[in-house]
């Protein structure tokens, strides 16, 4: 089979390399389309994923594929199965996992991460890590199964409630993932800030109420002051900057991006005291795979308008400049092509 390694340096080969077989717990999956998730990026950069990166690897933990060989003791998935893939594994032993924030496990593993994933015509995971799609549902929305669990996460933690204003902030895959989980909670209204032109059209289409510009100085001000719930999915300074502005008195903020490491940005201490804000963190997607693939299998979220970009696994390195890219919002790779 072909599959596309990270070697390290910014730098990918594709090999041909024997298939996998399942061993007792495992499943053989045929991978099918496999999303390139900003992590992605960063790991490309030489900056940390979700867990430590060992070139070479194959990476890609955002994909779907179909079931094409079971193990010994496997029972909840059978060949011709079409699966998205929960990358994230647990130890279950440390001090986290036994106190209920497993997602913060001190030993995690990571299909597509620490171990090789959907960059390739084929994977191996164990069985515990494949959820079943309905079989009318594409290998594309399949693939988007883990970046909408990461947004479940964030989602619960915002706390939304009925009838509140919601500002997302940068209007990417995240961006336009979680404008549709707001709704779906009960969002009364939906502001969605980005400079990209491309994007604030997309999410119009997937339902936001008010679409700003925030290098328009105007435009900035408007929504200054006005959200019960701010959710921050870009990751630079001036993003953050916006969250605190455009928060309201008593209002959550969710830091959703992923930084660069070294990021910092200088709290404002009197806006937190006198608007008496709530700031939160989200890392990964700690039970939420689930719910993720049912919302996919029932068709409450549209990805249509999210994936912009295809590439063969043959132009890896060409999708995730793409990604980087302003032209695009997600782009996906294409194992088999």
């Amino acid at each position: 089979m072909k599959a596309n390694y990270f070697i390290g340096n910014g730098s990918f080969e594709l090999r041909e390399v024997e298939m996998p077989h399942a061993d007792p717990g495992e499943v053989v999956i045929k991978n099918m389309v496999c999303g390139v998730c900003g992590t992605d990026v960063h790991i490309k950069n030489g900056e940390p994923g979700s867990a430590e990166v060992n070139p070479p690897v194959v990476l890609g933990h955002e994909y779907s594929g179909e079931v094409i060989e079971v193990g010994e003791g496997v029972t909840s998935l059978k060949p011709g199965d079409h699966v998205t893939v929960d990358p994230n594994i647990y130890c279950g032993q440390c001090a986290h996992c036994r106190n209920g924030k497993k997602q913060l496990c001190e030993n995690m593993q990571a299909v597509g991460v620490t171990r090789d994933g959907g960059f390739a015509q084929f994977s191996l995971v164990p069985e515990a890590q494949a959820f079943r799609l309905a079989p009318s549902v594409s290998f594309e929305a399949g693939a988007m199964a883990e970046p909408l669990a990461c947004c479940l996460h964030g989602i619960d933690l915002a706390g939304i409630r009925p009838g509140q204003t919601v500002c997302i902030i940068g209007g990417g895959a995240i961006g336009l993932i979680m404008l549709q989980l707001a709704k779906l909670s009960g969002a009364a209204r939906l502001i969605l800030s980005e400079p990209n032109e491309k994007r604030r059209e997309a999410a119009k289409t997937l339902g936001a109420d008010l679409t700003v510009d925030p290098t328009d100085p105007a435009a900035y001000e408007g929504v200054k002051g006005t959200a019960d719930v701010v959710v921050e999915c870009v990751g630079n300074n001036p993003a953050v900057r916006a969250a605190f502005d455009f928060a309201k008195k008593g209002a959550t903020l969710v830091l959703f991006s992923v930084p660069k490491p070294e990021a910092q940005f200088p709290l404002p201490l009197f806006d937190v005291y006198k608007k008496e804000l709530t700031i939160k963190g989200s890392f990964v997607n700690p039970d939420t795979h689930d719910r993720a693939v049912a919302l996919i299998n029932s068709g409450k979220v549209d990805f249509g308008p999210i994936i912009t970009h295809r590439y063969p696994l043959s132009e890896l390195s060409g999708a995730i400049e793409a990604q980087s890219g302003s032209e695009s919002i997600k782009v996906v790779v294409m194992a088999q092509e």
